[in-house]
């Protein structure tokens, strides 16, 4: 059976995910213009790497990194004590009946893309890989 995300499906449905990134743009705009008068937020680089909406378009996810990775926490914070006044920025541009709470997490992309490069650079991990594929050319 497969497993759903909160953005309605496998993949979430065209609207949440037209959605996602309509917000995920505008989020970035406000962060890179400095619309925020908030000195944590403006004084740092923040990438907004993805935004999954709920299916029922209630809650929205951003996934954020500063920049470098640095001053993370910091940068949580600061996104989080200006949430409503994100949210209501976002839905100014927004054509939606009602704008999704804004909720901000850390984007650990990154950090899985490093653990992932680190595993398969492991000797254990490559014989393994080669062994499967000495097996595969052999049938």
């Amino acid at each position: 059976m497969a497993r759903h995300s909160h953005s309605g499906g496998p993949g979430g449905s065209h609207r949440t995910l037209r959605i996602g990134e309509a917000i995920r743009r505008r989020l970035s705009e406000i962060l890179s213009r400095g619309e925020i008068h908030d000195h944590n937020l403006t004084s740092l680089s923040i990438t907004v790497g993805e935004v999954r909406v709920t299916s029922d378009l209630r809650i929205a996810t951003a996934f954020v990194l500063p920049l470098g990775g640095k001053e993370a926490d910091e940068a949580l914070l600061a996104l989080r004590r200006n949430r409503n006044e994100i949210r209501f920025l976002i839905g100014k541009v927004l054509q939606i009946k009602h704008t999704p709470e804004i909720r901000f997490e850390l984007d650990d992309t990154f950090d899985r893309m490093d653990a992932t490069r680190k595993m398969f650079a492991d000797e254990r991990v490559q014989r393994d890989i080669q062994k499967a594929d000495d097996e595969e050319s052999d049938q």
